[in-house]
This record gives C-alpha cells, sequence and structure tokens, in this order.
C-alpha cells in the first residue's frame, strides 16, 4: 500500500466513523474492525485522558484502568505536548451533553 493510497484509507475510515449516530452503532462497527484487545486499548487510554483531566495522580489512574505508567505517560505527553487536541476535543463535548 502506497503512503497516498493509505491517507486515502485512513480519510476512508474517519469519515465512516463521522457517520455513526448512537452508541450501539459504534459498538457494531469498532467490534467489526477492531479486535477485542485493541477496543478495550483504545477504551483503556481513554479512560486514562478523562482521568488525567480530573487531575488524576498516577496511582489512582493505575488502581483505576489497570494501565501501565507508560501507557499513561503516554496519554499525558499527547494531551500536553504532542497535542493534536483530539482527548480534549472529544472530552469537551462529552462534558456538554
Amino acid at each position: 500500500m502506497t503512503t497516498k493510497s493509505n491517507d486515502d484509507y485512513i480519510a476512508l475510515l474517519y469519515k465512516a466513523v463521522l457517520t455513526l449516530e448512537t452508541v450501539d452503532e459504534c459498538k457494531a462497527f469498532f467490534k467489526d474492525l477492531c479486535t477485542v484487545p485493541e477496543i478495550k486499548a483504545m477504551a483503556q487510554r481513554f479512560a486514562v485522558a478523562k482521568m488525567l483531566s480530573q487531575n488524576c495522580k498516577y496511582n489512582e489512574i493505575v488502581e483505576a484502568t489497570g494501565a501501565s505508567t507508560a501507557t499513561i505517560s503516554r496519554v499525558k505527553r499527547s494531551i500536553e505536548y504532542e497535542n493534536a487536541g483530539g482527548y480534549n476535543i472529544a472530552l469537551d463535548r462529552m462534558d456538554e451533553e
């Protein structure tokens, strides 16, 4: 797969996600798309992001999520330094609901 077509496939995936309207639709889509461990890993990282946004300490996050300190650090770096903004966009919008 070339880089160009890979980028096209990634954009197609993002567009597909944007068509989903309910939690049940998302559940079905991700169940088809991902393995159970992949879904659990993504869910864990998002839970870590949520807890970091609530200023939880690493030990609290480890205990609540089972995430390694390496995973917590990676999520924290993503939020603070590499910030594409995705975690914050989603968390902010969920707070508005």
